[in-house]
């Protein structure tokens, strides 16, 4: 059984989750009203999941979710209102230690409930498998546990494949960047470790709501040295600057005067996740050649990008994908390893350093 508890000062949500999850036949549910009542409710019922609203009386969720990673680390999902403040305080939250989130139905609830369930089910299962790494917050931890003895952090090293090359590529390289759940705290760490004035332009395809890669471009933007833009219309792209794909539909490169160009598409429904990194994948082969192009695969559920990129090495292109030890979901860039699609399989804080190399950065 997964032990699952739904904290949301709202009656009303905590029903709508409470029925989705008393539907399935392996979960065990808890309830809080609170920070507060949730923080006893770890102790108490010791849930293997949490799912967390963000505005509460008495504890909000960002100082519960400050508590959770430090007493009781284990994996915490967070209900997000679909708007700009919701997006702030959502990306707050992921850097703070929570591994996803799932945004509130917007108008009536019950009319949303059989479109959002499995939906909802699949996020919060994914998540409870996840193992929260003990590296993370652990000085606070251990002072919090008053511990004679202060546990080592583990590293995580960089795992590459026989077959990495470092010779130098082209000039005009341009990097495509694929995530989803976990992405973006490892977006920053990747974006952090490349310096202003980087050789190539970065295209990211990050699975979100329209309402939050706004938000994600603008603090990513503050926190790395490269500029960073949300793209939300026909953008000519340009070396030592990221382009983040608008939510909700689909990041695409195509040449317009001959100039490469990032444009946002409307969604392809044939594709589950949006924005799409197959489809930014495929877009890209069709106007760069393959050798210029340099494909990265992050932490995120299902398989998207994993067989484009996998396309992609084989026409002559650099990949990467995140190795297991570092991402918070090994799905899609575990899939492109299982496909043989990957030329390095490097862990998260080695990643920025592995572009600097391919680059010959000096």
């Amino acid at each position: 059984m997964i032990r699952l508890l739904i904290v949301d000062d709202s009656a009303l949500m905590r029903r709508f989750l409470g029925r989705i999850f008393e539907a399935e036949p392996d979960f065990e549910i808890a309830t809080a009203r609170d920070g507060a009542e949730a923080l006893q409710a770890m102790s108490e019922f010791r849930p293997q999941v949490v799912t967390l609203d963000i505005a509460m009386p008495n504890m909000d969720g960002l100082a519960c979710l400050d508590r959770i990673m430090v007493e009781h680390p284990c994996p915490v999902v967070m209900v997000s209102a679909l708007t700009e403040h919701g997006a702030d305080e959502t990306l707050r939250a992921l850097q703070m230690g929570a591994v996803d989130f799932i945004p509130k139905p917007q108008g009536t609830i019950s009319l949303h409930a059989e479109e959002l369930a499995p939906l909802i089910v699949e996020r919060i299962r994914a998540a409870a498998s996840i193992k929260v790494r003990t590296s993370r917050r652990l000085a606070e931890r251990v002072r919090f546990r008053a511990g004679p003895q202060t546990p080592r952090s583990p590293s995580v090293r960089a795992v590459t494949s026989s077959s990495r090359t470092d010779a130098r590529l082209p000039d005009d390289c341009v990097v495509l960047i694929g995530a989803s759940t976990g992405g973006p705290p490892a977006l920053d760490a990747v974006l952090s470790a490349l310096p202003e004035g980087f050789a190539w332009p970065i295209v990211v395809a990050q699975h979100m709501p329209a309402a939050f890669t706004g938000p994600l471009s603008r603090r990513l933007d503050k926190l790395c040295a490269l500029s960073v833009v949300e793209v939300t219309g026909p953008t000519p792209i340009e070396a030592g600057t990221v382009y983040i794909g608008r939510g909700d539909a689909d990041v695409l490169l195509t040449r317009r005067n001959k100039v490469l160009t990032a444009i946002s598409a409307p969604a392809d429904p044939e594709h589950r996740w949006h924005p799409s990194v197959d489809r930014l994948v495929r877009s890209a082969i069709d106007n760069v050649p393959a050798e210029r192009l340099i494909g990265l695969l992050m932490t995120g559920m299902g398989n998207d990008g994993a067989a484009a990129i996998a396309e992609l090495r084989a026409l002559g292109g650099h990949t990467i994908a995140e190795a297991k030890q570092s991402a918070v979901v090994w799905g899609m860039p575990g899939e492109l390893v299982k496909l043989g699609g990957a030329a390095d399989v490097i862990g998260l804080p080695h990643i920025g350093g592995r572009l600097l190399e391919l680059a010959q950065w000096r």
